[in-house]
């Protein structure tokens, strides 16, 4: 059974890249593609219209939220994804395999699948090869991917290999669960950044009957090179005969990059996620609304744009609506945002047929990450301190709108103002919520110890969602520790928390002011600062720890606390007790001791 007839139209000369098309169950698609990112059956703040006004052919759709709720006997009833919300054309969706596995702590893994609790409701779920196959075709996508087993790009090989033969063992399981249905199943290329690894998993499942092949385990904690480097490589041991996806990517610059390797299908939040922050891709650059540039503009985003956005609002509007933080804002901009994804697909795609991509790469490349070109948001000329800095920090905003506390002197970027998100991350994988509903109120508090304060962000991520969790039920004691050197960052982002809104709290004035604050609508919750040099104030901690968040930049600075003399002294100063220890992205892993066990957050 064909079940995704594909033909090459045109392929570029000096260049990998090539225009496709393929037909699913419900239209024609022509690549290379970009699909909108809908998690839940929707793209954040559009309406299924605008995406097929700004010519979306495919969106996709996540099976392990979709899993959760509404859940696949909804759509059964339903009769698919596309009627429930009402989209005509295609639908991917992927395995849930990649929001499990990035939850080591909230899930036991086994050859039969990954079991996790449920984040509604606390149900036990199996997310095996079948399940996921069966969810998928419940909602009714036109393509579906195989389960595989993801681990950081940054992965040492034994890790690697191990996600590799699993992956392998999965997508047969996943081609059987497939039956006789006419949707399209894709498997997917694993092997983090070890060729052998690639080539050896390529060569697996390019030999199976499956209709597509992906490329994972990129945009997980890798340098561009590595990742464009990867790509290439993978893409070239990939049958032509079939669409070739790369997942997650990412910004307009690595989807060119990414089509002249050889790539043909797209997807990532970016768009609608930038403009939430107020950033907007256009011919002349990265803007960023945000910025008081364009408070009186009477311009449209992009003159070169016919985007619904452009054609109606000027720059001053839109900066009004972003400053005010008004919905419509976010809205109008992850419009704009669409369209211009949609757009350079669309050019691409002729450039390649017209046979002139090599020309189209070098002048885009050229313009795709460059800030406003008409309004650069930076000024060479001296001027006075600002008022935005504090010792040797100051407050930095990216083109993308990204707001970071960088230290003056080596430009080391301390913390980003997407920073709570990461926290949220922190308090997601450390499987918090089910730590802190294990055991009855009264009992022991729960100890985590925040390594790296800076600006507060995963201390208060901890703290958001214990409030959250008191407000509708029994809840453990928390006491947190944080361990801090310098308050700079806390101060400066403190002083400025319209642009680090999570300050807004009695916590962190209490931290700056006494060292320590005791929470006056739920008496369980503590939060303690031990100041100094966190390898020689570790031991005055007030109690051990449960769980230590290990949230250290990686620079000269601080090489001793990511040595393994360090967490040898953790280890002792953890007395024997088990803990947990997280770490941020592509930390290094140190292996497993008694009293810590580090883990990737």
């Amino acid at each position: 059974m064909n079940r995704l007839p594909f033909q090459i139209d045109a392929q570029a000369e000096s260049s990998h890249a090539r225009a496709t098309t393929f037909q699913t169950l419900h239209n024609t698609v022509r690549t290379p593609v970009f699909m909108p990112v809908g998690t839940q059956a929707t793209v954040k703040a559009q309406l299924p219209q605008s995406l097929e006004d700004a010519g979306a052919q495919v969106l996709l759709a996540n099976t392990y939220h979709l899993l959760l709720r509404p859940g696949p006997e909804v759509f059964r009833r339903m009769g698919g994804i596309h009627r429930f919300m009402t989209w005509p054309r295609s639908v991917l969706t992927d395995s849930g395999g990649f929001q499990i596995f990035s939850l080591p702590d909230s899930r036991a893994m086994t050859e039969d699948g990954a079991v996790f609790q449920s984040y509604l409701d606390g149900r036990t779920i199996l997310l095996s090869p079948e399940v996921s196959i069966d969810t998928q075709k419940a909602i009714g996508s036109d393509i579906m991917m195989v389960l595989d087993q993801c681990v950081p790009s940054t992965a040492d090989e034994t890790l690697a290999r191990t996600a590799v033969e699993i992956t392998h063992r999965w997508a047969l399981r996943s081609l059987e669960a497939r039956g006789d249905s006419r949707q399209a199943l894709f498997a997917i290329v694993q092997g983090a950044l070890f060729r052998d690894l690639r080539r050896r998993s390529a060569e697996t499942l390019c030999g199976l009957p499956f209709d597509g092949f992906a490329i994972g385990g990129l945009a997980v904690g890798e340098d561009k090179a590595s990742r464009e480097d990867t790509c290439e490589f993978t893409t070239g041991l990939m049958p032509a005969d079939r669409p070739r996806y790369l997942m997650g990517v990412g910004t307009p610059l690595d989807i060119l990059e990414a089509v002249h390797r050889g790539v043909d299908m797209f997807d990532c939040i970016m768009p609608t996620q930038m403009a939430q922050r107020g950033g907007v891709f256009t011919s002349r650059g990265v803007l960023q609304l945000r910025r008081g540039v364009y408070k009186f503009s009477e311009e449209p985003l992009d003159p070169a744009c016919p985007c619904p956005t452009c054609a109606r609002y000027c720059r001053a509007y839109l900066h009004h609506l972003t400053k005010a933080g008004e919905p419509l804002g976010w809205q109008l901009l992850g419009q704009h945002n669409t369209w211009f994804y949609q757009q350079l697909m669309r050019e691409i795609r002729e450039s390649i047929l017209a046979g002139c991509f090599h020309r189209y790469h070098a002048e885009k490349r050229a313009v795709l990450n460059e800030d406003d070109l008409d309004n650069p948001p930076y000024d060479a000329t001296p001027r006075k301190k600002s008022v935005f800095t504090y010792g040797n920090r100051e407050i930095h905003t990216a083109p993308e709108g990204f707001v970071s506390i960088r230290h003056v002197g080596t430009g080391e970027v301390m913390h980003s103002g997407a920073a709570l998100e990461h926290g949220q991350r922190f308090v997601q994988c450390a499987g918090l919520t089910e730590r802190l509903r294990a055991e009855a109120p009264g009992s022991e508090p729960l100890a985590l110890w925040d390594v790296g304060l800076g600006a507060a962000a995963n201390t208060m991520a901890v703290v958001q969602r214990y409030e959250e969790l008191a407000a509708t039920g029994p809840v453990r004691p928390l006491l947190l520790i944080s361990f801090e050197n310098d308050l700079d960052s806390l101060r400066l982002a403190a002083r400025h928390n319209k642009l680090f809104p999570y300050l807004r709290h009695a916590g962190p004035a209490g931290i700056l002011k006494r060292g320590r604050w005791q929470s006056k609508e739920h008496a369980g919750l503590t939060w303690v600062l031990v100041f100094g040099n966190f390898l020689e104030t570790m031991s005055h901690a007030p109690a051990l720890p449960d769980v230590v968040l290990y949230d250290l930049p990686f620079g000269p600075a601080h090489e001793a606390l990511w040595s393994a003399e360090a967490f040898r002294r953790l280890r002792t100063a953890c007395n024997g007790r088990m803990a947990d220890v997280f770490t941020r992205d592509g930390a290094p892993q140190f292996g497993d001791f008694p009293g810590a066990s580090p883990r990737s957050a």
